[in-house]
Formats: structure tokens, sequence, C-alpha cells
């Protein structure tokens, strides 16, 4: 038996934004993972930035842990870091960057749309008033 190919001519409509509306296109893996999420949340609350000992109590995370995270963000161009001395013990300074704060607003916007559609998309039904329901026989 030989297949017939089909030529179907017929123009396909290619995903977008505008045609999912569940897509939520605006989340960002960069900033999607949890401890990079909690560490954004923590300097935007701090905008005049955040010792590195600081951020890690905050997050409650490891040394390692923080400064991977760091890494990725700082690649992403969210934050920047600078080192400084306070008495004998160095010391890091974490701040978000312009860009930084600005993907993060966003962030946090796509984020309040997701919980408004699934607040709006699993509302209980209203159930009919009792005069109108059967009773169960």
């Amino acid at each position: 038996m030989s297949r017939k190919a089909t030529t179907d001519k017929t123009p396909r409509a290619k995903p977008s934004a505008s045609t999912g509306r569940f897509s939520y296109e605006g989340l960002d893996r960069v900033l999607h993972e949890k401890a990079r999420l909690g560490i954004l949340a923590s300097l935007a609350a701090n905008p005049d930035g955040v010792l590195f000992n600081d951020l890690k109590q905050l997050c409650a995370l490891t040394d390692g842990n923080l400064s991977r995270h760091l890494s990725v963000l700082h690649e992403a161009g969210l934050l920047e870091t600078w080192k400084g001395a306070t008495g004998p013990r160095p010391q890091t300074m974490c701040r978000l960057t312009a860009n930084g704060q600005r993907r993060f607003t966003e962030y946090i916007s796509v984020l309040e749309q997701v919980v408004a559609d699934a607040q709006r998309d699993t509302q209980p039904a209203t159930p009919p008033p009792l005069s109108k329901r059967r009773s169960p026989a």
C-alpha cells in the first residue's frame, strides 16, 4: 500500500503569544528559578545593595549556591557586584542594575497575570438555590 501525499497548501498559523492565552512569554528561566527569584526580590527591596552574607541569610543559601546564582544573574546583566573591605575581612556588595530592576518589575507583572488568570478561571461555580436542587434518590 502506498500512502497518498497530502497537498494541503493551507497556511498554518504560527504560534505566538497572542494565540496562546496561557503561554506567558514573559516568564524567563533566568529569573524564574526559586533561589534567583528570592535574590532578585531581596535586591529589589534594598536598592542600595545587600552584602553577600546578608543575602545568604535572607535567601537561606549556602556560599556556593549563592555564588553560582549571582554569577548567572551577573552574566545576564541583572546585577552588579563589587568587593570592599571593612576591617580585616573582604565583603561583597550586590545590587540590581537598571536593566535588572526593569526586567524584575516586568517579570512580577507577568506573575501577577498568571495569578489573576488562575483566580479568574478557578472561581467556584455558584451552586443553584436549594429550591432548585435535586435531592439524591
